[in-house]
């Protein structure tokens, strides 16, 4: 007959299996973040990659990202993050940024600018029957294509704000170790700054919500704020 309406059936991935929710019951282990590593290091190895995603690498792409973090915190000084903090955070990524210059266009040269995830973070990997990472971006190139070092950087910062700063460690040594890619180190506090600013700048937008209640809107204060402590 005739197709009145499509439907998809899926298939749910376990809430227990979450990293997000592992991570609170203290249940992940090393061996996990390397078997994480792994595949994410086989993934930006087939990952695509272009001239023109390649541009996304480049020194004028990368500070307008940068200054857009800044400018769109900019009110939120007093609520999120304090002045002093702002300026410092300013400071290091302007400074990080000229004096590394060459080492970025190395980073495009050599091809490590991909089509990436772009939202790594514990809540979007699942252990189930093979680990699953889920949930990328998709609406917006620009939050996708990147250096993999800031996608590296983005699970290992998530990592620290859980207090699991070892775990951290552990998964990037063991991404380097699949990659090959040693120049990552230098970059990985750079890009875990930005990620955790990216964090920050997010959870403070919610705060314009007027339907959000002051009860909530003071515990997204407190997580604002924790990213840009980190």
């Amino acid at each position: 007959g005739e197709a009145m309406e499509y439907a998809v059936k899926m298939r749910r991935l376990l809430q227990e299996a979450m990293m997000d929710v592992l991570l609170a019951g203290d249940k992940v282990s090393p061996t996990m973040l390397t078997k994480v590593a792994e595949k994410l290091a086989e993934f930006h190895q087939r990952a695509e990659t272009s001239a023109a995603i390649s541009t996304f690498g480049e020194l004028d792409t990368i500070n307008k990202n940068a200054e857009e973090n800044f400018a769109q915190t900019e009110k939120y000084i007093g609520k999120t993050i304090s002045q002093q903090k702002y300026q410092h955070i300013r400071a290091y990524t302007n400074r990080f940024i000229t004096q590394n210059s060459e080492l970025f266009r190395q980073r495009v040269a050599e091809g490590r600018i991909r089509d990436c995830h772009g939202d790594l973070h514990a809540a979007h990997i699942c252990f189930c029957d093979d680990i699953c990472i889920y949930d990328c971006i998709e609406f917006n190139d620009r939050f996708r294509y990147g250096d993999v070092a800031s996608e590296v950087a983005f699970l290992a910062m998530d990592l620290d704000h859980y207090g699991r700063a070892d775990l951290s460690r552990h998964f990037v040594k063991s991404y380097v170790s699949r990659s090959h890619d040693e120049k990552l180190m230098t970059l990985l506090n750079f890009y875990k700054c930005y990620r955790a600013y990216v964090r920050g700048k997010v959870e403070s937008f919610k705060l314009d919500d007027p339907y959000i209640t002051l009860e909530e809107k003071q515990w997204i204060q407190d997580i604002a704020s924790s990213y840009f402590d980190l």
